[in-house]
């Protein structure tokens, strides 16, 4: 069990709330897909070789059920069930989900992901939006250095396709080789009695990179349904000013639902592997029951990221720290705490009986950017001490008059 302390869930707020603007900035609606999907619809959408890698179970009506592993699924039945749903859709969610993998740097089996969806637009103008939002995304983190790997299942599928063998397996080759040594991913999956020259041959995929053009002449050339495709998603990207984007054939995806274009992006540090990923998957909705429906999106690991830009932040306490000399104006500390609040300044007063020092020392480890101290001979006089944790100042204000002085201190600067 992974419990998540107060620094790690500030850096995922921090990330929730980037989100938020950046949905805000594209036009996309959050939504809440349900937590528990039956084992069936994850089936239908990652195939049966899903329930290795989800927590699933019986309920107690006898349905075999399981914790979602993203918010696609949730979604994608959500917008399939809505038959007269205005498209295009642009939806996003943000949220907790699980997966029964092997826990290592930047990943574990519960997690947080944030997602963006494209219901009822076909094209590479939607499969750019959704690649565009996921660069734009990691730039309202401030993480510079980011790279977008762009590809189509179309070419990587015909490609493997001539090599004989199992088509889906060539391809989880594939995408196990963005991560781990290609003579690694060969050895293990000829273990398994897959052929090695088919093996080698889909490698040729992970070499083929640089524009559209260089990709496909590194393929071969080839007439491929998929490279015209790839070709006006690069297009695109360019006309956006997203001048990180680069074709990487070898992005595959490992989900078998994906249909068109498909993406990656990452860090400057390559080991903790993608921040995000997403692509065109046009038949997931039909797969869910509904109707045939043109869809793209894109999801990002938001731990992933915070491990990518190296966060390191400690919980913030509130902005304001209200301290009190003696165990007998506590209660007037916490009441003082109280207007201060309502004048909309964060503020919290000291709980326990400590000397003043440590409660002093106590709110600058929270971030306190101000302390208000109330004290006996002040306090009989109707004064507090107002002291700005930045510039090192202090000043004896009245104190039905501190929320003006603490307004004052906290445009003063800002606490780094």
């Amino acid at each position: 069990m992974r419990d998540i302390g107060a620094a790690e869930t500030a850096g995922i707020e921090s990330v929730r709330a980037a989100f938020a603007r950046t949905c805000g900035l594209f036009g996309y609606t959050l939504v809440e897909p349900s937590t528990i999907e039956l084992l069936s619809t994850l089936e239908a959408k990652a195939g049966p070789a899903i329930r290795e890698e989800v927590y699933h179970f019986e309920d107690k009506g006898g349905r075999a059920v399981a914790l979602r592993f993203d918010m696609t699924v949730g979604m994608a039945r959500g917008a399939a069930a809505q038959r007269s749903l205005p498209v295009p859709a642009r939806m996003a969610a943000f949220g907790g989900v699980w997966r029964y993998d092997e826990p290592q740097k930047g990943r574990y089996r519960h997690f947080h992901q944030w997602n963006v969806e494209v219901y009822g637009a076909a094209g590479a103008e939607a499969d750019a939006e959704v690649a565009e939002f996921t660069v734009r995304m990691l730039e309202a983190l401030g993480m510079g250095g980011a790279r977008l790997e762009v590809s189509h299942r179309a070419i990587a599928e015909a490609h493997v396709r001539g090599l004989g063998g199992d088509v889906a397996a060539l391809l989880r080759a594939v995408d196990r080789a963005q991560r781990r040594p290609e003579a690694d991913v060969i050895a293990d999956f000829a273990r398994r009695g897959h052929s090695r020259e088919a093996l080698e041959g889909a490698m040729r995929l992970a070499r083929a990179r640089g524009s559209a053009g260089e990709a496909r002449d590194a393929l071969g050339g080839g007439e491929a349904d998929g490279w015209d495709e790839l070709g006006a998603v690069m297009d695109s990207l360019e006309r956006r000013g997203v001048g990180c984007a680069t074709v990487n054939l070898g992005i595959v995806r490992g989900l078998d639902y994906y249909s068109g274009t498909v993406f990656e992006a990452f860090g400057p540090d390559m080991s903790i592997g993608a921040l995000a990923g997403g692509g065109r998957y046009d038949s997931l909705s039909e797969a869910l029951g509904g109707p045939a429906m043109p869809a793209a999106g894109a999801a990002g690991g938001v731990e992933r990221t915070l491990a990518a830009m190296g966060w390191a932040g400690a919980p913030r306490g509130a902005r304001v720290a209200v301290v009190h000399v003696g165990g007998e104006l506590g209660a007037e500390a916490g009441a003082l705490a109280s207007r201060i609040r309502q004048r909309g300044i964060a503020a919290s007063a000291s709980l326990v009986q400590r000397p003043l020092a440590r409660q002093i020392v106590a709110a600058e480890r929270d971030g306190a950017r101000a302390v208000v101290i109330v004290a006996p001979r002040e306090w009989a006089e109707g004064r507090v001490v107002v002291r700005d944790m930045v510039a090192r100042t202090e000043a004896t204000v009245e104190a039905g008059a501190v929320h003006g002085a603490l307004e004052a201190a906290l445009s003063s600067g800002t606490r780094e």
